[in-house]
Protein backbone atom coordinates (compact mmCIF):
# COMPACT_ATOMS: atom_id res chain seq x y z
CA UNK A 1 0.00 0.00 0.00
CA UNK A 2 1.30 3.48 -0.43
CA UNK A 3 -0.26 7.16 -0.33
CA UNK A 4 -0.32 7.24 -4.03
CA UNK A 5 -3.39 5.14 -4.20
CA UNK A 6 -5.11 7.11 -1.10
CA UNK A 7 -3.87 4.08 1.18
CA UNK A 8 -1.89 4.87 4.34
CA UNK A 9 1.62 2.86 4.57
CA UNK A 10 1.27 0.01 6.79
CA UNK A 11 4.40 -1.66 8.35
CA UNK A 12 4.11 -5.61 9.92
CA UNK A 13 6.58 -7.35 11.91
CA UNK A 14 8.00 -9.86 9.65
CA UNK A 15 6.68 -12.43 12.79
CA UNK A 16 3.26 -10.91 12.16
CA UNK A 17 3.37 -10.45 8.14
CA UNK A 18 1.14 -13.81 7.53
CA UNK A 19 -1.56 -12.14 9.68
CA UNK A 20 -4.07 -11.16 7.75
CA UNK A 21 -5.72 -9.79 10.98
CA UNK A 22 -3.40 -7.37 11.62
CA UNK A 23 -3.54 -3.88 10.24
CA UNK A 24 -0.07 -2.94 10.69
CA UNK A 25 1.55 -0.05 12.90
CA UNK A 26 3.69 3.33 11.74
CA UNK A 27 6.79 2.21 10.45
CA UNK A 28 8.69 4.03 13.26
CA UNK A 29 6.51 3.22 16.13
CA UNK A 30 8.83 0.72 16.95
CA UNK A 31 12.11 2.83 17.51
CA UNK A 32 10.28 5.22 18.56
CA UNK A 33 8.41 3.98 21.73
CA UNK A 34 12.19 2.28 22.66
CA UNK A 35 14.00 5.96 22.15
CA UNK A 36 10.99 7.84 24.31
CA UNK A 37 11.62 5.13 26.71
CA UNK A 38 15.15 5.33 27.16
CA UNK A 39 15.15 9.02 27.70
CA UNK A 40 12.43 8.61 29.95
CA UNK A 41 14.50 6.09 32.13
CA UNK A 42 17.43 8.51 32.03
CA UNK A 43 15.58 11.86 32.47
CA UNK A 44 13.63 10.25 35.43
CA UNK A 45 16.06 8.07 37.10
CA UNK A 46 18.84 10.91 37.18
CA UNK A 47 15.51 14.03 37.99
CA UNK A 48 14.18 11.14 40.72
CA UNK A 49 17.38 9.76 42.47
CA UNK A 50 20.47 11.88 42.00
CA UNK A 51 20.73 15.36 40.74
CA UNK A 52 16.74 16.18 42.16
CA UNK A 53 16.59 18.90 40.16
CA UNK A 54 12.40 19.29 39.40
CA UNK A 55 11.40 17.14 42.38
CA UNK A 56 10.74 19.65 44.81
CA UNK A 57 6.76 18.70 45.09
CA UNK A 58 8.23 15.69 47.02
CA UNK A 59 8.55 18.24 49.77
CA UNK A 60 5.08 18.92 50.90
CA UNK A 61 3.58 15.78 49.17
CA UNK A 62 5.15 12.71 51.00
CA UNK A 63 6.25 9.44 49.35
CA UNK A 64 3.54 7.36 51.70
CA UNK A 65 0.96 9.21 49.58
CA UNK A 66 2.83 9.14 46.13
CA UNK A 67 3.93 5.74 46.05
CA UNK A 68 0.88 4.21 46.62
CA UNK A 69 -1.11 6.27 44.27
CA UNK A 70 1.61 6.05 41.57
CA UNK A 71 1.86 2.05 42.15
CA UNK A 72 -2.43 1.66 41.52
CA UNK A 73 -1.56 3.49 38.27
CA UNK A 74 0.96 0.87 37.89
CA UNK A 75 -0.68 -1.52 38.44
CA UNK A 76 -3.87 -0.20 36.16
CA UNK A 77 -1.06 0.10 33.61
CA UNK A 78 0.24 -3.23 33.66
CA UNK A 79 -3.71 -4.55 33.38
CA UNK A 80 -4.33 -2.76 30.22
CA UNK A 81 -1.11 -3.58 28.08
CA UNK A 82 -1.06 -7.54 28.97
CA UNK A 83 -4.82 -7.50 28.11
CA UNK A 84 -4.42 -5.65 25.22
CA UNK A 85 -1.33 -7.32 23.89
CA UNK A 86 -2.92 -10.84 24.77
CA UNK A 87 -6.27 -10.18 22.72
CA UNK A 88 -4.31 -8.61 20.19
CA UNK A 89 -1.63 -11.47 19.67
CA UNK A 90 -2.96 -13.85 21.48
CA UNK A 91 -5.48 -15.44 18.79
CA UNK A 92 -6.00 -15.12 14.92
CA UNK A 93 -9.63 -13.61 13.81
CA UNK A 94 -10.70 -15.11 11.06
CA UNK A 95 -11.86 -13.40 9.29
CA UNK A 96 -10.63 -10.39 10.31
CA UNK A 97 -12.45 -8.00 12.63
CA UNK A 98 -12.49 -4.96 14.43
CA UNK A 99 -11.90 -5.98 18.07
CA UNK A 100 -14.29 -4.64 20.27
CA UNK A 101 -14.40 -7.24 23.42
CA UNK A 102 -12.53 -7.24 26.89
CA UNK A 103 -10.48 -4.25 27.23
CA UNK A 104 -10.98 -2.96 23.69
CA UNK A 105 -14.58 -2.25 24.68
CA UNK A 106 -13.40 0.42 27.40
CA UNK A 107 -10.28 2.27 25.50
CA UNK A 108 -9.52 1.86 21.51
CA UNK A 109 -5.77 1.64 22.40
CA UNK A 110 -5.39 -0.06 25.93
CA UNK A 111 -1.54 -1.30 24.95
CA UNK A 112 -0.71 2.28 24.29
CA UNK A 113 -2.45 4.04 27.13
CA UNK A 114 -1.46 1.53 29.80
CA UNK A 115 2.00 2.89 28.40
CA UNK A 116 1.33 5.61 29.28
CA UNK A 117 -0.19 4.92 32.54
CA UNK A 118 3.46 3.71 33.05
CA UNK A 119 5.15 7.11 32.78
CA UNK A 120 2.65 8.77 34.48
CA UNK A 121 2.68 6.07 37.21
CA UNK A 122 6.39 6.48 37.69
CA UNK A 123 6.13 10.48 37.55
CA UNK A 124 3.73 10.04 40.23
CA UNK A 125 6.00 8.12 42.86
CA UNK A 126 9.00 10.12 42.36
CA UNK A 127 7.02 13.52 41.74
CA UNK A 128 9.30 14.66 38.58
CA UNK A 129 8.54 17.23 37.18
CA UNK A 130 11.10 17.16 34.24
CA UNK A 131 9.70 13.51 33.55
CA UNK A 132 6.34 14.97 33.31
CA UNK A 133 7.18 17.53 30.83
CA UNK A 134 8.55 14.53 28.40
CA UNK A 135 5.41 12.76 29.21
CA UNK A 136 3.70 16.17 27.20
CA UNK A 137 5.89 14.88 23.98
CA UNK A 138 5.64 11.36 24.68
CA UNK A 139 1.61 11.22 24.64
CA UNK A 140 1.39 13.56 21.18
CA UNK A 141 3.73 10.78 19.84
CA UNK A 142 1.61 8.11 21.49
CA UNK A 143 -1.51 9.72 19.63
CA UNK A 144 0.24 10.31 16.65
CA UNK A 145 1.01 6.54 16.11
CA UNK A 146 -2.32 5.77 17.17
CA UNK A 147 -4.12 7.98 14.88
CA UNK A 148 -2.05 6.64 11.67
CA UNK A 149 -2.81 3.01 12.96
CA UNK A 150 -6.97 4.03 13.01
CA UNK A 151 -6.40 5.73 9.36
CA UNK A 152 -5.41 1.86 8.50
CA UNK A 153 -7.98 0.33 10.35
CA UNK A 154 -10.76 2.66 8.86
CA UNK A 155 -9.28 1.77 5.55
CA UNK A 156 -9.71 -2.18 6.17
CA UNK A 157 -13.17 -1.96 7.88
CA UNK A 158 -14.64 1.36 6.67
CA UNK A 159 -18.29 1.70 8.63
CA UNK A 160 -17.69 -0.78 10.97
CA UNK A 161 -14.44 0.78 12.33
CA UNK A 162 -16.07 4.04 12.47
CA UNK A 163 -18.99 3.08 14.70
CA UNK A 164 -16.41 1.28 16.84
CA UNK A 165 -14.95 4.85 17.27
CA UNK A 166 -18.11 6.57 17.76
CA UNK A 167 -18.45 4.22 20.75
CA UNK A 168 -15.43 3.40 22.46
CA UNK A 169 -13.08 6.83 23.22
CA UNK A 170 -9.72 7.00 21.85
CA UNK A 171 -8.04 6.89 25.07
CA UNK A 172 -9.90 7.52 28.85
CA UNK A 173 -12.40 5.08 29.41
CA UNK A 174 -15.05 7.24 30.89
CA UNK A 175 -18.83 6.94 29.87
CA UNK A 176 -19.84 9.44 27.29
CA UNK A 177 -22.39 11.46 28.37
CA UNK A 178 -25.71 11.22 25.92
CA UNK A 179 -24.55 7.65 24.44
CA UNK A 180 -26.86 4.80 24.53
CA UNK A 181 -24.82 1.88 25.57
Amino acid sequence: MDDKEGKTEAHKHHRYEDRHDLSGEYKYGDIGQIIFLALFTVLWGIDSFYLRFSTFLSEYIPIYVSAPIGGLILLFSSFLAYKGLRQIFGEVRDPPEVIKTGVFKYTRHPVYFGTILLYLGLTVITLSLASLGLLVIIVIFYDFIASHEEKLLTEQFEEEFEKYKEDVPKWVPIPRIGKNR
